[in-house]
């Protein structure tokens, strides 16, 4: 059987983490949105890529959390972007009301599931998710460190011009300025990054990783980074449904740990 997978909100987020996880044939998916239609029309345009794409997902869109009963994985995408000038943080207390109101929704109609938060800011909206779900605190996961090391691996690839498979490395911390790419931790094939290049570079790169999301919100104007959060999503489900052991950076949290 397969697995059931919500995605809360159908911006350019939840949409794009919705395509992809139909075209790895993952799971069934809900798409819901507060949007009358929006949700409807993307899940009805991508259940129609199917017989193209080759997959046979279900996929339903809706306004309803009945329709999201049982999932297994509830990603949770939905919020305010950020804006040119803006801070992670600068969206706390809207998304904090949107984030507590859509999970308590959630966990009463799919109280087993793991929840997945992308709403900004991050590590607020994750520890939000898990006071209100009063779910165990390993099924409340923040996307953080995924997508950053994502941004820390292509830059490095990028000024050493070698394939981004080569580069090995964690970003750790929090999802803002607070974020701490680990040099000592960061390898090319293998080889430490700081035998490859000088410490100034390395330097310049940890800073744009950490302003990394910034530079796509000055970039889009209104709206926000969409393709590499959506990735690093799936990245993490395929992990968890898979049970590929895989060790990924996350926000979670800690009790002494």
């Amino acid at each position: 059987m397969r697995k059931k997978v919500t995605v809360v909100g159908a911006g350019n987020v939840g949409a794009t983490v919705a395509h992809r996880l139909a075209d790895k044939q993952l799971a069934d998916l809900v798409v819901i949105d507060i949007l009358e239609g929006v949700p409807q029309g993307k899940a009805l345009d991508l259940l129609e890529s199917g017989p193209i794409e080759g997959y046979d997902v279900r996929i339903k869109g809706t306004n309803d959390y009945a329709d999201t009963a049982n999932s297994d994985v509830v990603v949770m995408t939905a919020g305010f972007p950020r804006k040119p000038g803006m801070s992670r943080d600068d969206l706390l207390k809207k998304n904090y009301d949107v984030v507590k109101g859509t999970i308590e929704k959630v966990a009463k109609v799919s109280p087993e599931a793991i929840l997945i938060i992308v709403t900004n800011p991050l590590d607020a909206m994750a520890q939000t998710a898990l006071k209100v779900s009063c779910f165990s605190k390993n099924r409340v996961i923040g996307m953080a460190g995924v997508l950053d090391t994502a941004r820390y691996r292509t830059f490095i690839a990028e000024a050493l011009n070698v394939s981004v498979q080569n580069v090995q490395g964690f970003v750790l911390g929090g999802h803002g300025d607070t974020m701490v790419p680990v040099p000592r931790y960061t390898t090319v094939a293998g080889i430490p990054v700081g035998e490859l290049m000088p410490k100034e570079k390395l330097d310049a790169i940890i800073d744009r990783t950490r302003k990394g999301g910034a530079e796509i919100v000055n970039y889009l104007k209104t709206g926000s980074a969409f393709y590499a959060p959506s990735a690093a999503v799936v990245e993490m489900i395929e992990a968890i449904f898979n049970d590929r052991k895989k060790i990924l950076p996350c926000t979670a949290y800690l009790e002494g740990e």
